[in-house]
């Protein structure tokens, strides 16, 4: 089996298709076998083209994490994730391919390499206060940030997650959000409802879109549709002129 061949398949089926992964990943692991395969290469001394999935030994693997971190001063923690991608393509080969299950399950047994953990860092309400605060209004974007920070507070969602979100995501009459996340275990993706709690993001969000219709000439929410708290003025706000690049600033979809 030509490698080459096998590895398209990988990013044009496996992992769109069956794995549901996120561009990000997609991404992420085109780099990684993209630098595999030059150094494969090189180690093997023939042409991408020629390469075969037998070709995939334990000592060629190890000699390319060891590469990474002492000829590109990758880190532990870098490695771990090259190493990951060369395991997802051996989950597909092992799928696929079951003829070379032998390897597969070769490059599934490579351990990872121990390394320090990162500390998740947090801000407390009177330090989040202080960033809203830092938000210029009067600034171009300055509305849509200031939408984005509350949001991704309230919900508690990842940044990723909120830059895919769609309008059609936004339920202003439940007061919900389905946000496309990641499971615990595993790559694949899995919709969950968020309960935005505070009225701020969800008049947040509403004005938000409701100034970008206007300039797009679009009419979205009506009276019985939309959520706007009553004791807001919506003529006195001061967001007019603070929106400029369009729906996909805030929600990636189209009209």
């Amino acid at each position: 089996m030509n490698l080459a061949e096998c590895i398209h398949k990988y990013f044009e089926q496996y992992l769109p298709q069956i794995r549901g992964a996120s561009p990000a990943t997609i991404d992420s692991y085109q780099q990684a076998l993209t630098l595999f395969l030059k150094f494969s290469a090189d180690y093997l001394n023939a042409p991408v083209k020629e390469i075969e999935a037998k070709d995939l030994s334990f000592q060629l693997i190890i000699d390319f994490l060891d590469h990474l971190q002492t000829r590109r001063s990758n880190s532990a923690r870098t490695r771990n994730t090259r190493l990951a991608c060369l395991k997802s393509l051996a989950k597909m080969i092992r799928l696929m391919y079951p003829e070379h299950r032998k390897t597969a399950e070769m490059i599934l047994g490579i351990p990872q390499k121990r390394c320090q953990k990162h500390l998740i860092g947090f801000l407390n309400p009177e330090e989040m206060q202080t960033v809203f605060k830092s938000v210029d209004l009067k600034k171009h974007d300055g509305f849509r940030d200031y939408t984005l920070l509350h949001l991704l507070f309230d919900s508690g969602a990842r940044a990723s997650e909120v830059a895919s979100l769609k309008l059609d995501d936004f339920n202003p009459q439940q007061k919900t959000l389905a946000i496309l996340g990641k499971q615990l275990m595993g790559d694949v993706g899995t919709f969950c409802t968020l309960i935005l709690n505070t009225k701020q993001s969800l008049f947040f969000i509403y004005m938000y879109l409701k100034q970008i219709l206007y300039i797009f000439h679009y009419i979205l929410f009506d009276a019985t549709f939309c959520y706007c708290p009553k004791n807001i003025d919506m003529s006195n706000t001061k967001m007019s002129g603070h929106i400029s690049r369009g729906m996909a600033c805030l929600f990636h979809s189209q009209p």
